[in-house]
């Protein structure tokens, strides 16, 4: 038996003395309302009406039961209301300060068909994992090591001018003896990448290849970095989305695999399971990921004040 709904037709028809005004006045039809009391004297064992041809009183019980009914009906509407206010608290997600507007805008509107109204905090990797930590937000996207992430984004090297290679290799970037006067090439990390999965292995294959020390930097800002690149033959590390948006040429880094990978600090992992289950696609498109995977290990099973693999 509906109890809720019991009592509510209940009520209104003690307060208009009719079935079928206090049916209408709950909005169910005459039939559901005789029946739900009907269920409901059944359930107590004891007649709530006495019915007549032309009236409907209460009988001394239902007199006695109307203000427990009264209460019930008032708790559940109350109830209803608390639901439709919490489903609009809004839902504070620390993510990469690299999601372009129009595409955090897009994650924001999907967010909203899904019930989760959601309040972006943009952000550097570091910052977001402290604003985990510290349970200023209730998840935030960190940056975590590719065979951990459930997201991952494919990096490789933008720069002003279209290569003529299908990839970019980082040995042609040495000077040569005839050109030692001339400024070297550069590669800029912007902050998103000053993590160590993605920085060291960096540097590890600038030391491989020979370039020098100063030839693989991170820059203190995608705008310096990007600029950089814009009046120069330097290179930027982005996603193939990220050159698209800055209006640069991709390419991948050659021999090798550079990925960011994504996963989720929140403090409940019900938080987490609603953001891959229900936005998964959508965090994937603003990152520039493909999909979003299944992923495995700390970036999924995030507890509370860990950041889940920062970099």
């Amino acid at each position: 038996m509906d109890l809720v709904g019991a009592c509510r037709a209940f009520v209104a028809v003690s307060e208009h003395g009719s079935f079928t005004v206090g049916a209408a006045a709950a909005r169910i039809p005459q039939s559901v309302a005789s029946r739900r009391i009907a269920a409901l004297e059944e359930h107590f064992g004891a007649k709530l009406f006495d019915r007549s041809s032309r009236s409907v009183t209460l009988t001394p019980f239902g007199r006695d039961m109307l203000p427990s009914a009264r209460r019930l009906t008032e708790l559940a509407e109350a109830m209803e209301h608390d639901a439709e206010r919490a489903k609009l608290r809004p839902f504070r997600l620390a993510v990469p300060a690299v999601c372009s507007p129009r595409r955090l805008a897009r994650l924001v509107a999907d967010g909203r068909l899904a019930g989760v109204h959601l309040d972006l905090h943009p952000a550097g990797p570091g910052e977001r994992g402290g604003l985990a930590r510290a349970l200023e937000v209730r998840a935030a996207l960190v940056a975590v090591p590719p065979d951990e992430a459930i997201w991952r984004v494919p990096l490789g090297l933008a720069g002003s001018a279209e290569p003529e290679d299908p990839a970019i290799y980082l040995d042609t970037l040495r000077a040569g003896r005839a050109d030692r006067s001339a400024r070297r090439r550069h590669v800029w990390l912007q902050p998103e990448d000053d993590v160590p999965h993605v920085r060291d292995r960096m540097m590890r294959l600038r030391d491989a290849v020979g370039l020098q020390p100063t030839q693989v930097g991170v820059s203190a800002s995608l705008v310096d970095a990007v600029g950089a690149v814009l009046d120069s033959a330097d290179l930027l590390l982005c996603s193939s989305d990220q050159a698209d948006e800055l209006g640069l040429h991709w390419r991948p880094v050659g021999g090798t695999e550079l990925v960011r990978g994504y996963g989720i600090a929140a403090g409940l992992r019900e938080d987490t399971a609603r953001l891959v289950t229900g936005l998964g696609a959508s965090i994937a498109h603003c990152l520039g990921a493909s999909t979003a995977t299944a992923g495995s290990g700390r970036s999924v099973r995030a507890a509370p004040g860990r950041s889940g693999g920062l970099g």
